[in-house]
């Protein structure tokens, strides 16, 4: 009898552990932001755009999770337009391990358990005012999923740099094609949506 019981209760305990980390991997009812940096202007393979490659996956993921949305802006905005002449700045900016200033933030940022980011692959790399917010920001508790649009380097190692500047848990990304995003956006929404369920959102 005692043995029925004990492995009863044993039963129990690992139903509740499976049912809590169940819960615990729930992302929807975690109360989530979407954060993002996107150009318009000339862009490589999709030509001069009116709505930059990110945010319109930035918008696709806010649509689908229900998250906040924010957009960093340049407090003074002298990037070109021109593709190749914007590629020189953002390589020098990168060299410089520039800082620039951005408009505002997050006032309400502890108020949020999830924050994806995203981010053109600018040589590898995050836009240096993607630096600028989360240095600017408390990551503490927070979990972090990373989203970027390319044209060929897919995620390179942004996932590892944003681990290393906010120290938060950083889940798996998503790179999307910034000419599926522009031009085949039914298969850019099914792309996020997938990306999302595998992420339990």
């Amino acid at each position: 009898m005692k043995k029925i019981i004990s492995a009863v209760l044993t039963g129990l305990t690992i139903l509740t552990s499976f049912n809590a980390k169940a819960e615990e991997n729930n992302m929807t009812e975690k109360k989530a932001l979407v954060v993002y940096f996107s150009r318009t202007g000339e862009q490589y393979s999709v030509g001069n755009i009116t709505e930059g490659n990110t945010a319109v996956i930035a918008k696709m993921i806010a649509e689908q999770t229900g998250a906040d949305l924010f957009e960093i802006k340049l407090k003074n905005d002298t990037y070109p337009t021109a593709y190749k002449a914007l590629t020189e700045v953002a390589l020098k900016e990168k060299k410089a391990n520039a800082r620039p200033e951005i408009i505002g933030g997050v006032e309400n940022f502890a108020d949020y358990d999830v924050v994806f980011i995203g981010s053109p692959n600018w040589w590898a790399d995050m836009p240096m005012a993607l630096y600028t917010f989360m240095e600017s920001h408390d990551w503490n508790g927070k979990t972090v999923v990373p989203f970027v649009t390319h044209e060929g380097s897919g995620l390179s190692s942004i996932p590892s740099k944003i681990k290393s500047v906010t120290g938060a848990e950083v889940l798996d990304g998503l790179a999307i094609y910034g000419h599926i995003a522009q031009n085949e956006r039914e298969q850019a929404k099914v792309d996020v949506k997938n990306w999302l369920e595998k992420l339990k959102f």
